[in-house]
């Protein structure tokens, strides 16, 4: 029974990071909502940060806070694109906190799995 919780853990991680910002684009930004997606999926890449941790992959670690791009400050960076006039802006604003939160969703699931 641990092990499909495990994956479907993993599965809700990983749809939340590649395919929801495809709603959300077609949500917030109907005319370039395929954009807005793509903007906001690519914001994946400030997951490189891991690569300053020691092991650079545990699927069992809860990054919140542990990683740069993933602490309160960075979310308040985040935050504020959303103030800057710009749809293409926003939708990196938008992506970055949809990626704190789903890792955050994440952090809650290993405590449940775990």
């Amino acid at each position: 029974m641990e092990v499909q919780l495990d994956i479907l853990r993993h599965f809700i991680h990983y749809s939340f990071h590649f395919l929801a910002p495809f709603g959300l684009g077609k949500m917030f930004w109907k005319e370039n909502w395929w954009k807005a997606g793509m903007i906001m999926a690519a914001t994946m890449l400030m997951d490189l940060d891991h690569l300053l941790a020691e092991p650079v992959f545990d699927p069992d670690r809860c990054g919140l806070g542990l990683h740069p791009l993933h602490t309160i400050w960075a979310g308040l960076a985040y935050l504020g694109l959303l103030a800057i006039p710009s749809w293409k802006w926003r939708a990196v604003g938008v992506g970055c906190l949809w990626h704190l939160g789903t890792d955050g969703l994440d952090c809650i699931l290993i405590g449940l799995v775990s």
